[in-house]
């Protein structure tokens, strides 16, 4: 009753604010509310795509994924590691202060504070100085030819605004230590913040004074997390709500039918995967004592063979999914696409497998995953626990919402893990290989939660991010991707759907990247 009286509440709340509102407001939906209003605080992709409608990078991603100038207006080589950035003037936050190259290195020394989380590889970035007021170099720590995709993730903050609300250092969401930053913010972007409630509700204002001529029209825009897929679409077909960037796949039909609304979907570029504990001597939420049974390949490969990606695709996608033989998505640039064939799926196999590694009546391991933040994502782990029981593996779940499940996968408390990965923000495979596969370092392996360490791969990586021939890239690309592939270090599950929906008369049409940008969304 609790809950239906609070539902019940929201939709009232909703509607009424809706109804108040001129054509140009937008109440829009995801499953999971923002991590976090600091820009540097975070490694999540929903919280940066959010972010990005408030503040900006030097360089952004249009809906095509194709680079453009934003803060910066043009850019030219110096030598092959130093860039030198023209920086656009006039430029203000949403407070008035004027941007200026300050705030550039301000905001790159911030990015080396404890907690800082930035989604995006810049740790091929040796050094930002300011050359004058609206000049700033660039030096890479050797050949970077992805630095212009990679500063699309780097958000740029008011040096004069941090420093006057006690804000120049990164929260540090892992150790809880928050500052002004993670519930404030002064930007440069589009939209500036009006109000916050956490876990209610975000209402944004178009920023008059924005550098870039808006090719939208709105003037409001609120955002409304809801974390129930049911509710979700019931706010949507009652009117509660104008838009959702997530909505289940058998309310598909039922949203189609409605006259009034509209149904958008696509491939995303995430890959959703399984990874494992490679570090541990001694497997955390496991019967197995004294040792790690997945530093054996073996049993990797046992537990590959075991899942049916097919059958999760028809039975729990839907037939809605891509399914996925190597970790980047194949419409990532610089993808291999003969790579992306799968193991064959053998249960026999598979126990045979478990049988020459010394574990014929397999073993129990915890599966770690969240309940709100990909399509299925419950669905499917549930699908992997059958599986795998099938070759003797008694997998233990903890389904946890993504708040749970992220301090979980950020503080590696865990052996066996569900993941997805875009390879953004720079849309490229590189990122896939510098966050998810790389060893953790500076800047590297950020979201390596099972800390899988190859140093060919890793020497792989440095050579990649060094790249400027194309062609040779895209060799030294695959041969990382196979190297991995072969060593079974993480299962690919697919790459899930793209699924918004929204009222007839609203222009959002979704990005490759799924990413609401909200200056190119028009309500008629």
């Amino acid at each position: 009753m609790r809950r239906f009286l609070t539902t019940t509440a929201l939709f009232a709340a909703v509607a009424l604010g809706a109804a108040g509102a001129d054509a140009k407001s937008l109440n829009w939906s995801f499953s999971s509310d923002v991590l976090t209003m600091d820009p540097f605080a975070h490694n999540n992709t929903f919280t940066q795509a959010f972010t990005n409608n408030i503040y900006e990078g030097l360089t952004r991603h249009n809906q095509k994924l194709e680079i453009e100038p934003a803060l910066a207006e043009s850019w030219s080589l110096v030598n092959p590691s130093v860039w030198r950035f023209k920086l656009r003037q006039g430029v203000k936050y949403h407070n008035g202060n004027v941007f200026d190259a300050d705030d550039v290195v301000f905001s790159w020394e911030r990015a080396q504070t404890p907690g800082a989380l930035i989604l995006g590889n810049i740790s091929q970035i040796k050094d930002i100085r300011k050359v004058d007021a609206s000049t700033v170099e660039i030096e890479t720590k050797g050949p970077f030819p992805l630095l212009l995709s990679a500063l699309t993730g780097f958000y740029i903050m008011d040096k004069e605004w941090a420093v006057a609300n006690d804000a120049v250092a990164s929260s540090n969401l892992q150790e809880k230590k928050e500052n002004f930053a993670n519930r404030n913010t002064n930007g440069t972007g589009p939209f500036k913040m009006r109000s916050r409630e956490v876990d209610v509700k975000t209402v944004l204002e178009a920023n008059a004074a924005w550098w870039d001529k808006p090719q939208h029209n709105l003037t409001e825009v609120t955002f409304t997390p809801i974390a129930s897929a049911a509710t979700r679409t019931s706010a949507l077909l009652s009117g509660a709500i104008d838009a959702t960037v997530a909505i289940p796949l058998q309310d598909i039909a039922r949203v189609s039918a409605d006259p009034k609304l509209q149904v958008l979907q696509g491939p995303e570029l995430r890959t959703i995967y399984l990874g494992f504990d490679h570090f541990r001597d001694e497997l955390l939420y496991s019967s197995v004592k004294g040792k790690n049974p997945f530093k054996d390949r073996r049993v990797r490969e046992a537990f590959y063979r075991a899942i049916d990606v097919e059958a999760i695709k028809r039975s729990v996608m839907r037939g809605q999914s891509w399914p996925a033989g190597m970790m980047a998505s194949p419409f990532l640039t610089g993808a291999p696409a003969d790579l992306n064939d799968r193991l064959p799926y053998d249960q026999a196999k598979a126990k045979q497998l478990l049988t020459e590694a010394g574990y014929p009546d397999g073993f129990t391991v915890a599966l770690s995953c969240p309940n709100d933040r990909y399509v299925y994502d419950e669905q499917i782990c549930l699908a992997v626990i059958s599986m795998l029981a099938r070759v003797g593996v008694k997998v233990e779940s903890q389904i946890e919402p993504v708040a749970k499940w992220g301090q979980r996968l950020n503080g590696m408390d865990l052996s066996f893990f569900m993941v997805g990965h875009a390879g953004l923000p720079a849309a490229d495979t590189f990122a896939t290989l510098a966050e998810v596969i790389a060893a953790r370092g500076p800047g590297l392996g950020g979201l390596n939660a099972g800390r899988y360490d190859n140093p060919k791969i890793n020497a792989l990586i440095q050579q990649i991010a060094q790249e400027s021939d194309e062609p040779k890239r895209r060799a030294l690309i695959r041969e990382a991707l196979k190297l991995e592939k072969d060593d079974v270090a993480h299962i690919p599950l697919h790459q899930q759907p793209i699924v918004w929906a929204a009222k007839k008369g609203i222009d959002m049409q979704p990005a490759p990247d799924n990413r609401l940008r909200l200056w190119y969304v028009k309500v008629n």
